[in-house]
């Protein structure tokens, strides 16, 4: 037979040999063991990870919300630096449209500097040194001035006088004592399911009453905001006086099937602004407004104020999940797929870490031929008939 004769009947029985399954039983507890604890931890995965932890067999949603709070508190101050003054919600709240923010955040002032008085003019500046060539500050005229009988600083056309915020106190410490109402209303559309954080059994003497607590009454919607604070691991006097940004955060995710249980919020609360203990530059949150006002004879004046205090961001989110039969074949049919690696894995054990992986292999895999079947049938004949 020719060379490529040869190599022609090799790619034929390569590309045309049909290979069946063979049973092979062996008696060997280790290779059995290996086999069984395999499809073990398949059934377990499949079970404990697919099913029970990651919910396979739900179809999933996610929450649609909205915020509203509402801040009650009285305050009172007397300072060496202020004219002693009662403070009400409208002097300490700052609507959410004045801070750009959505409805889902609300701002509580708990310091302030003040500026009154402020008019169009030349003054000195606070802090910058002058020098023939400094000319850079802005609103710099170019000039020098005594700021004070030690220093000169550049002069400049600005509001005068000036801002001076070097000297910085909490004002309002007593904001502490504040309490928001948080009222959220969820949705889950593909469900059609909808809830508040205001449970079905409250009723308004309820309200009056209660105060959010994590052991003793855990979804009241009333919140001490020295209690929020607390809860992030701050102190609230503390941040009074730079003021800072806290999330109060709103968790939804829920189990919708029947034996699941009651959809219930969870709340959690955090500081969100920078707090680096090296690094903490521009520390706090703050911003300033001014309240205008024309005299008699037409001047314009100002009184500019530099508020400080914590912006609360109400935060929710979550994810719903109900039973539903199309994931929950997909997801299972995916899972059991990896039962066919477990005659891989028994196999691979077989034929090469068994004592007895020689004999394994030869019979494990066989060539089936006329001339094999005529031996082997002779060796039968001759064992009968011995």
């Amino acid at each position: 037979m020719s060379k490529s004769a040869g190599c022609c009947k090799r790619f034929l029985h390569y590309a045309f040999d049909y290979e069946t399954p063979k049973t092979l039983v062996i008696p060997s507890l280790g290779v059995g063991f290996v086999f069984r604890f395999t499809q073990f931890l398949v059934v377990m995965y499949v079970v404990g990870y697919v099913c029970v932890v990651q919910k396979a067999y739900q179809d999933t949603d996610t929450v649609i919300s909205t915020v509203t709070t509402k801040v009650k508190g009285f305050a009172f101050t007397n300072t060496s630096d202020t004219e002693p003054r009662f403070w009400d919600v409208a002097d300490y709240i700052i609507p959410p449209q004045v801070l750009k923010r959505s409805d889902h955040s609300f701002f509580v002032l708990t310091n302030m500097v003040v500026t009154p008085k402020q008019v169009q003019s030349h003054c000195p500046e606070v802090s910058h040194c002058c020098y023939k060539t400094d000319n850079q500050s802005q609103g710099s005229t170019g000039l020098c001035e005594n700021y004070s009988t030690t220093a000169r600083t550049c002069e400049v056309l600005s509001w005068c006088p000036l801002e001076i915020d070097t000297k910085l106190h909490a004002l309002l410490v007593a904001a502490e004592n504040f309490t928001v109402l948080i009222k959220n209303s969820i949705t889950y559309p593909k469900f059609n399911f909808h809830r508040r954080n205001i449970l079905p059994h409250v009723n308004s003497s309820y309200l009056k009453r209660c105060e959010f607590s994590r052991l003793t009454d855990p979804h009241c919607p009333i919140f001490r905001l020295k209690h929020i604070v607390s809860e992030a691991g701050e102190d609230f006097q503390d941040m009074a006086v730079k003021g800072g940004v806290l999330g109060i955060l709103i968790d939804w995710s829920c189990d919708l099937d029947w034996w699941a249980g009651e959809c219930l919020p969870k709340y959690s609360f955090r500081r969100l602004d920078n707090k680096h203990p090296v690094n903490n530059v521009a520390p706090g949150y703050n911003f300033r407004f001014a309240k205008y006002y024309k005299a008699a004879d037409g001047e314009e004046t100002r009184t500019l104020i530099k508020a400080y205090g914590i912006r609360f961001d109400v935060i929710v989110f979550g994810t719903a999940g109900r039973f539903s039969i199309v994931p929950t074949i997909v997801n299972l049919g995916a899972a059991l797929s990896f039962l066919s690696l477990v005659p891989v894995v028994a196999d691979w054990f077989l034929v090469t870490c068994s004592r007895k992986r020689d004999l394994y292999s030869r019979h494990k895999t066989t060539h089936l031929t006329e001339d094999a079947d005529r031996i082997l049938r002779n060796k039968i004949y001759m064992i009968q008939f011995k």
